[in-house]
């Protein structure tokens, strides 16, 4: 079989492609040959016999690997599960059908925590209901922090706990950055300063946020003055404006990282399982204590209906929001521990930021921060932290999206208008804060995370942050070696423990992406910055068409390509359209009309991989669509047509939502789906008002007179606002007062805009004051 594909790549990639498949050929060989080394009937459970990082290679950084590791096959993971061996039968006695452990979640603490397992040398299972990241570990900031806000109340409240959190912290930021380089990196964060006196107050700040963190080679903070302020970040409002402070901190694409340590998990031993439900607990009565004692769970394949029982000595509930669903199936009559918090955040064009620089506004209207930074080619911003409830896909509000957008109005410049139809992408992640259910006062929030032991043995970890989840699994895993008696080869490891696609990896890899297979510069940079060395493996599953050169874009506007479909599918247990574009590709968080668009191809190349029918292809599209509607998009777009002939008429009569119509003389204003929509008019509707524009330009010098300004707005029906027109043509800085004062196209143009984005957004924007029920910045624990 791998023979036949070394051919067949030979023939259609040439001399490039022959080289990456004998890679690939050479990774397998490399793999049945530590299965027989293992000597067992799962052939990545021997790695744990002594510890030996798999993923290793001698390979010089930015060189293709010598040999590429093969993550095992859904299905065999599915037969481990079951306790059978890998061809499916079952011969196992049933101490080797048990695990030491069995964790339950995939987020960034669940595989965190099997990976810290995994690498002690136990025998660990995780599950998860959804995707790897599917809740809140893809739905964070971005950043890896300690949390300079978190400094400053530790400082101001002489509060050590706060203190002790954000130096951990940092540490973590740190480890973060050596065992996936790839995957995160430095970013310098800007603090404007419009008091004088503030700024030595940051200064001092700042200084002491980079003695904590010690040496990690992360860049000092430093001063701007008001000149080179301006000059690094152009879109910040100038007028005040004293100077700013710079600090660093790290950034990272987190739904990428999750998937990074599931697999890099796998490929020291542990069973990794996406798409797999826990629906109830098994509990014994333990010999010991005489108590019942949690000893596994029955789960059920989502993808196909199919019930087991996994055994275990010990279950770790790592849920996250969730915590209390399984908690309950433990103990009914337990009370909730967690109190969530919706988090939500913005994707803006690149154009609003620099591209190497965030901002940080440390003076919002509410007294906490909003954040401002570059992210994929995209530009985040937020977050609130509004009191919510548990569900799994929750949907940001228009009320938070324009809290957001008024918070970023207060710092850019008056020239930089942000509108509603600029947000590229939105969307809300649950963050689990929670309460101690052993402490006296159960109602108060822990500042960082909890490590919880029911008495069954159920250990539940809940809280903390994205850049600790390393420490909070290595507490867990402590806490589960005590609890459940268990016997680990090593102590934690996961601190020099790379990632997959950290080994070979460098930050000029890119180069000989582009010299091996021509690929785009732009494609280079991104298969190398979100796969690291096994951007080899991507590019070696691409579809060249007959073409000397790699492309196989999905969407014309982003650098993702066909093959990262494959290798989602291949290689990253991808099993749905959604996980691929929001979190294999992370197009829905950068774009989600993008996204949509992308439907279609990325269902087809999902389709010819995992053999779907095209009764499920039509079911994933609708989940797409459904999930599009959770990242920003108008509900509306659940209504458009599935076949190409019906959305081709739809667009043809207005229906579809993104096509404006046809028009001659008159524009369509009555247009719901452009509150969503980076441009407000249609090429068609453009040349109306141009052509309109020239026949009240009587001289043709590009001006019109104030007096011809409404005779225009009739000729092509614009819709007179409630409010009259004066507060639109002031807002485009025409001297109305002066009917001979000259008005330009942009002007008008500018008008024209505000007015239609006006009558669309009625019903839609907040008609109260932007006063969000925000929990309060002294009780909103651990960080984003």
């Amino acid at each position: 079989m791998w023979r036949q594909q070394i051919v067949g790549k030979a023939l259609r990639f040439g001399a490039a492609g022959t080289a990456v498949a004998a890679a690939g050929y050479a990774g397998h060989s490399y793999y049945l040959q530590r299965q027989q080394q293992a000597g067992s009937g799962r052939g990545y459970s021997g790695l744990n016999v002594i510890y030996a990082d798999p993923l290793e290679t001698s390979t010089q950084p930015g060189a293709r690997p010598h040999a590429f590791w093969t993550p095992p096959k859904r299905q065999d993971i599915i037969n481990e599960l079951k306790g059978l061996t890998a061809d499916g039968r079952d011969t196992k006695t049933a101490q080797e059908r048990e695990y030491d452990l069995l964790v339950i979640g995939g987020g960034a603490t669940g595989a965190g925590c099997t990976l810290d397992a995994a690498t002690r040398g136990l025998k660990v299972a995780m599950v998860e209901r959804d995707d790897f990241a599917s809740g809140t570990s893809s739905k964070s900031t971005k950043l890896v922090h300690g949390g300079v806000r978190y400094l400053q109340k530790a400082i101001m409240g002489l509060d050590y706990e706060q203190w002790k959190m954000v130096r951990e912290a940092l540490h973590e930021r740190k480890t973060f950055l050596k065992i996936a380089p790839y995957l995160s990196n430095e970013l310098p964060i800007l603090l404007p300063v419009y008091t004088w006196w503030q700024l030595p107050y940051f200064w001092v700040g700042c200084k002491m946020y980079d003695l904590l963190a010690g040496k990690q080679g992360i860049s000092g903070s430093y001063i701007l003055g008001r000149g080179k302020t301006l000059e690094n970040f152009p879109m910040l409002r100038a007028e005040n404006l004293v100077g700013s402070m710079v600090y660093f901190d790290g950034q990272h694409n987190d739904a990428r990282m999750n998937a990074a340590l599931a697999v890099t998990a796998a490929a020291h031993g542990a069973v990794v399982a996406n798409h797999v439900e826990v629906t109830s607990l098994i509990k014994e009565k333990d010999e010991a204590s005489g108590k019942e004692a949690v000893r596994g769970a029955v789960m059920r394949d989502s993808e196909t209906g199919e019930e087991w029982t996994v055994r275990a000595k010990g279950v770790i509930n790592a849920t996250g929001p969730f915590s209390d669903a399984i908690l309950k199936m433990d103990e009914p009559q337990m009370a909730d521990i967690v109190a969530p918090s919706s988090g939500v955040h913005l994707v803006l064009p690149s154009y609003f930021s620099p591209k190497n620089m965030g901002m940080l506004d440390p003076s919002t209207t509410d007294g906490r921060v909003v954040f401002f930074l570059p992210w994929e080619g995209g530009v985040v911003a937020g977050t609130t932290d509004t009191r919510c409830a548990v569900e799994a896909d929750p949907k940001p509000s228009e009320k938070e999206i324009e809290w957001i957008l008024s918070e970023i109005r207060r710092f850019l410049s008056p020239d930089v208008k942000i509108r509603r139809g600029d947000v590229l992408s939105a969307w809300s992640g649950i963050r689990p804060l929670v309460r101690d259910p052993k402490a006296k006062n159960t109602k108060d929030l822990v500042r960082n995370h909890m490590i919880h032991t029911s008495d069954s043995g159920l250990i539940t970890i809940a809280g903390g942050k994205w850049t600790t989840y390393r420490e909070m699994a290595k507490e867990t895993i402590d806490q589960a070696i005590v609890t459940f008696d268990l016997h680990p080869v090593r102590d934690c490891q996961t601190e020099n423990v790379r990632l997959i696609g950290s080994h070979a990896w460098s930050d000029t890899m890119f180069i000989k992406l582009v010299q091996n297979f021509g690929v785009d510069l732009e494609v280079a940079r991104h298969l190398s910055h979100n796969y690291g060395d096994r951007a080899w493996a991507v590019c070696a599953l691409a579809d060249h068409r007959g073409s000397r050169t790699l492309d196989g874009r999905i969407h014309p506007l982003y650098p993702f390509v066909d093959a990262e479909v494959r290798y989602a599918v291949q290689y990253e247990y991808a099993l749905s359209v959604v996980d691929v574009i929001a979190r294999r590709l992370r197009l829905a968080f950068l774009d989600a009309q993008a996204a949509r668009e992308s439907l279609p191809p990325v269902i087809d190349i999902m389709a010819t991989e995992l053999d779907w029918s095209e009764a499920r292809k039509k079911s994933e599209h609708r989940k797409g669509l459904e999930y599009l509607t959770t990242m920003g998009l108008p509900d509306s777009i659940l209504d458009e047509p599935t076949s190409s002939a019906a959305a081709a008429a739809a667009a043809e009569f207005g229906r579809e939502g993104y096509v404006n119509l046809k028009t001659t003389r008159s524009l369509n204003f009555v247009d719901p789906a452009s509150y969503y929509r980076r441009g407000n008019f249609s090429a068609d509707e453009i040349g109306t008002i141009l052509s309109a524009f020239a026949e009240f330009d009587i001289n043709g010098d590009g001006h019109i007179e104030v007096k011809d300004i409404e005779p225009l707005f009739e000729s092509i029906k614009v819709p007179v606002p409630d409010n009259g027109l004066e507060p639109f043509l002031k807002a485009a800085s025409i001297a109305s007062g002066n009917p001979a004062s000259h008005v330009e196209f942009e002007q008008i143009f500018n008008v024209l805009g505000e007015i239609k984005e006006a009558t669309n957004a009625k019903g839609r924007e907040p008609n109260r004051e932007l006063k969000l029920n925000q929990i309060p910045t002294h009780r909103s624990g651990g960080g984003v």
